[in-house]
């Protein structure tokens, strides 16, 4: 993929208002889903999209990134990104590039740490934040 073909996806993510867009080979997909769950849900049914692909969120906290790590996402950009999210990016040798960098992803509310940002923080790498993901995607969508 071209640098300008990524960044037509890049200024797509902004100019439709979606939360991610992903591209792998010629196929590109469009999400507008809050949290990780699609993500989450490509790595269940899907893991043949993400491995290779090109991912381009909005914003990408530590269980965003694992998910993206554990399904074989080969580059990544995020508008926003958590310093934890960074780590395992570049602990797992994935190029990533970012508008900003936070200390860690807030709540919508804005009041306090994201839930799965929190979940994560202890989890050294993404397999570790696997499980703690699907006890947490399992009890919300009940």
């Amino acid at each position: 993929m071209t640098n300008k073909e990524e960044q037509n996806l890049i200024d797509y993510l902004f100019a439709e208002k979606c939360s991610c867009v992903l591209r792998n080979n010629n196929e590109v997909r469009v999400f507008h889903g809050r949290g990780v769950a699609d993500l989450y849900r490509l790595l269940k049914e899907e893991p043949e999209f993400l491995d290779g692909a090109f991912a381009v969120d909005k914003v990408v906290g530590k269980a965003a990134a694992a998910l993206m790590i554990l399904g074989g996402v080969r580059k990544v950009f995020a508008d926003v990104i958590s310093r934890p999210a960074h780590n395992l990016f570049r602990e797992s040798r994935i190029k990533v590039n970012f508008t900003i960098e936070v200390s860690h992803i807030i709540n919508r509310s804005g009041t306090d740490w994201c839930p799965l940002e929190k979940l994560c923080k202890n989890a050294v790498n993404a397999k570790e934040c696997l499980p703690i993901i699907t006890d947490f995607v399992t009890r919300i969508s009940k």
